[in-house]
């Protein structure tokens, strides 16, 4: 009974960042000893508790459409006149991120030239053909019905109806925005409920990912694989700390590793930034931001802040452009990244994410859709560990940014 209590207290009770990473070691030797313990139990435990994973991640998703509906309505029709929420500054961040990330692939990508086995192309996918399919496809999500945006978890349709709805309520009763506020706070509740399981799903997402694929299969990708991911870290510990610096002025490390354990942890297993907005959302209110601002910046940096996807399209366009032996000017280069940075802020509208977009970079050189088709079948190989640390960095890049654009504030204040 001590022991039961123990572990329910570990799993439920203090550090969020202890605990996932309790549920992270659980998984790991759960996978581990599974194929020993088959043959006497006749199933894989592994595998069977893929569906606490499932449940995790499925909770997240459908929470995180009404919670940002009524988040961002309540602090728009709450918010003070002439409050300042640092959008802009924010919205800046997540561009500039975002180019910086598809510079430092491109150089990755020279300096560790990497080259695919290609094989047949895949006939079922449907890239888009141009960067003006992909931006048409996010302005008709902005003007999707509501319902419609709810129920299929467009998020940049709910943040835009959500946005509209939120200024035309400030001149509503403050009995209506006290409800609004009430409401808020009610799905604020049920949110860290949910993330209270998060030990929970991350132990079957671990044990179930490994148990099913496991390292094995990535033998032959290991230095795409590397390119992609030191890429990525390198971003994150390097390129994104000189960011919140240049703003905040204060050393970054503390805010960066930070939300690197909380957020880019548990994007990690989600894998999905849409998931990962509920956990960014406890995490700026425990980091003290505002909420009229994180409630608007952190979704959509969901949609638009994808650094790690501006990393994906680069590499894996130039593995291809390197395997081909295309020569590859610094011009090409250079815009190469502003098609990449482009794409990226359009994934979250295209099906398939960034994957599906390597076509529209493969095509500035030439390279045919069949040959196209092939690198987006790589791409779904390696998917494991690419997407995983792609999520990781991009949504762990929302609260960063959000939270650095609010020291700046806080710090021009203090000094006015």
């Amino acid at each position: 009974m001590v022991t039961s209590s123990r572990f329910t207290a570990l799993l439920f009770q203090g550090s969020l960042v202890k605990r996932v990473a309790t549920g992270l070691l659980l998984g790991i030797l759960l996978a581990l000893i599974s194929p020993y313990l088959e043959p006497a139990l006749g199933t894989n435990l592994a595998e069977d508790v893929s569906f606490l994973g499932q449940i995790f991640v499925r909770s997240l998703r459908s929470i995180a459409p009404i919670l940002i509906f009524v988040l961002v309505i309540a602090a728009i029709a709450n918010r003070k006149v002439g409050e300042k929420n640092n959008l802009k500054s924010i919205l800046y961040l997540y561009l500039l991120g975002t180019f910086l990330s598809a510079l430092v692939a491109v150089v990755a990508s020279f300096m560790f030239p990497t080259t695919l086995a290609l094989g047949d192309a895949e006939k079922s996918i449907a890239p888009p053909e141009s960067v003006i399919q992909v931006l048409s496809t996010l302005v008709f999500n902005v003007i999707d019905n509501p319902f419609n945006a709810l129920f299929n978890a467009n998020f940049i349709g709910i943040l835009a109806w959500a946005i509209g709805l939120g200024v035309a309520l400030r001149h509503a009763s403050d009995t209506t925005k006290s409800l609004l506020s009430d409401v808020s706070e009610a799905i604020s509740m049920i949110v860290k409920v949910v993330i209270a399981f998060a030990p929970v799903g991350v132990f079957g997402l671990v044990a179930s990912t490994l148990a099913d694929r496991g390292l094995a299969a990535l033998g032959g990708y290991i230095q795409v694989l590397a390119v992609l991911i030191g890429s990525m870290l390198f971003v994150a510990f390097v390129v994104n700390p000189i960011l919140v610096y240049w703003k905040t002025r204060t050393n970054p490390y503390p805010l960066v590793w930070k939300c690197i354990r909380v957020s880019g942890l548990t994007a990690f297993f989600t894998r999905s930034s849409a998931a990962n907005i509920p956990v960014n959302m406890e995490l700026a209110q425990r980091l003290g931001l505002k909420e009229e601002t994180y409630s608007v910046s952190i979704p959509l940096g969901a949609t638009i802040n994808m650094g790690g996807a501006a990393i994906t399209i680069t590499i894996l366009t130039l593995a291809a452009v390197h395997t081909l032996g295309i020569e590859v000017s610094l011009p090409t280069a250079l815009l190469l990244s502003v098609v990449a940075t482009v794409c990226a802020c359009g994934a979250s509208g295209v099906a398939g994410g960034s994957l599906l977009l390597i076509p529209l970079a493969c095509s500035l050189f030439g390279i045919s859709n069949d040959i196209a088709a092939q690198v987006i079948g790589v791409g779904f190989i390696i998917g494991v560990l690419q997407d995983s640390t792609e999520t990781a960095l991009n949504s762990s890049t929302d609260v960063i940014f959000t939270a650095a654009a609010c020291i700046e504030e806080e710090r021009k204040s203090q000094q006015a």
